[in-house]
């Protein structure tokens, strides 16, 4: 995993609507033919989808921009242009979605197959044959297609795993991830061996395993940016259990200290860190000053109803013990720290942005701004007097009118929606 990458950030960009057709009807032999333009087709959504075949967002680094595809012109003889594809971005399960200019939480992504319309294509224009009326027999109408939604996202990927392994640098975390699954994280006797998130499975036995992730090693100060800082503890809030792995080498004195600032640390980062049940283990029991380190920090544990093991991964000692202990925990913790503090979300579901508008004055005059009254200004072919006509009933229906009478505005004052300006007359 030399290419893990746990956060980027995208620009998508959904297809716009395609124009709506105001032909009219001319054939031989064909008496008041009358409107014949088609629908211009809707653009394509922008669709991110959770994948289980991907763990990393190194590909996001490398190509930032999205865009789905544009839905085609309506035509004469009432036909539909074509829609445009969807652009489907493949994310890893586990992806965290968010707008990156509000900070809102769009959707998490946390099951395979469970996707997000992150932007939402643009509906096509009507074409004539939609405004024809009993009193309107030959409408030249016709609507230009929406523009689709566009925005930046940030993505942050937080690994799914069970049992999430806490310790300091060299405190044997990678060799012990190794003994216990197939997992094979680089090893070696020096500080911060481990630069990223390794995950490895643990089997017990028929149908009982758990998923664990080995994290870079903390050091004291790691709230501050110090080590490689907290950057990787988000992995730790989707897990049900925490091993605090203690380096039995080191004194009692100096593993109930070490225990005390790595608690610190978690809490720093997330107080609800320090609510998840936890396991202690001290590694590296076969050397003959483990097992003194492990009594005099084994009685206080006991009192905070806390399991403290004695293991050696390298002589594969108590890990049978450690294994069965976490399994346990697991089982008995129903959600993860995420999973409490959120609502489960639907398989798949779409980003529907509030359809309001906002009115604020402006040295030149007034400005409107919203989703709704600039879908209709999208819509309006400013060419068209009739389709001019049309906004302007719409924007008295929508109640843009009264909020510009109420504010005050006067005949001539300029009112800007979008790129396009218009004159208020009342």
């Amino acid at each position: 995993m030399a290419d893990f990458v746990d956060s980027a950030t995208i620009h998508v960009s959904a297809g716009s609507g395609g124009a709506g057709s105001s032909a009219m009807r001319k054939e031989k032999y064909v008496p008041l033919g009358g409107p014949w333009g088609g629908d211009g087709g809707h653009g394509g959504d922008v669709v991110l989808l959770a994948s289980v075949n991907l763990n990393t967002l190194i590909d996001f680094t490398h190509e930032k921009r999205h865009q789905a595809e544009h839905g085609e012109k309506g035509s004469r003889n009432n036909s539909t242009g074509r829609s445009g594809e969807d652009k489907v971005i493949r994310v890893p399960v586990g992806t965290l979605v968010l707008d990156e200019a509000s900070g809102e939480r769009l959707a998490d992504l946390t099951r395979d197959g469970q996707s997000f319309v992150v932007a939402k294509g643009g509906r096509g224009g009507r074409g004539n044959s939609h405004f024809k009326t009993s009193v309107r027999q030959a409408p030249k109408l016709a609507e230009r297609g929406l523009p689709g939604d566009v925005r930046r996202l940030k993505l942050e990927l937080k690994l799914l795993a069970d049992v999430g392994v806490v310790g300091f640098p060299n405190a044997g975390k990678s060799t012990l991830l190794a003994s216990l699954s197939a997992a094979r994280p680089r090893i070696a006797n020096y500080p911060f061996t481990t630069l990223v998130p390794q995950l490895g499975v643990v089997s017990l036995g028929p149908e009982q395993s758990f998923v664990m992730a080995d994290l870079p090693g903390l050091v004291e100060g790691a709230h501050e940016g110090k080590g490689l800082g907290l950057r990787f503890l988000r992995h730790l809030e989707r897990t049900r259990t925490l091993l605090f792995l203690l380096d039995g080498s080191r004194s009692g004195a100096e593993l109930k200290r070490d225990l005390k600032v790595l608690e610190a640390e978690l809490k720093a980062y997330h107080p609800g860190l320090a609510q998840l049940p936890r396991v202690v283990a001290v590694s590296k029991a076969d050397l003959p000053e483990a097992a003194a380190s492990f009594k005099a920090i084994a009685p206080a544990l006991k009192k905070r109803k806390v399991p403290c093991l004695l293991i050696s991964a390298a002589a594969r000692k108590g890990l049978d013990e450690l294994k069965r202990g976490l399994y346990e925990r697991i089982t008995a913790t129903a959600q993860s720290l995420l999973e409490r503090q959120s609502v489960e979300q639907p398989l798949h579901r779409t980003y529907r942005p509030a359809a309001r508008f906002a009115l604020e004055a402006t040295p030149d005059g007034w400005r409107l701004s919203g989703r709704e009254v600039e879908k209709w200004v999208a819509l309006t072919d400013f060419g068209n007097v009739e389709a001019v006509r049309k906004l302007k009933y719409v924007f008295e229906k929508i109640g843009v009118g009264a909020a510009l009478r109420e504010a005050g505005a006067k005949p001539g004052d300029s009112v800007s929606v979008g790129d396009e300006e218009f004159f208020y007359a009342p």
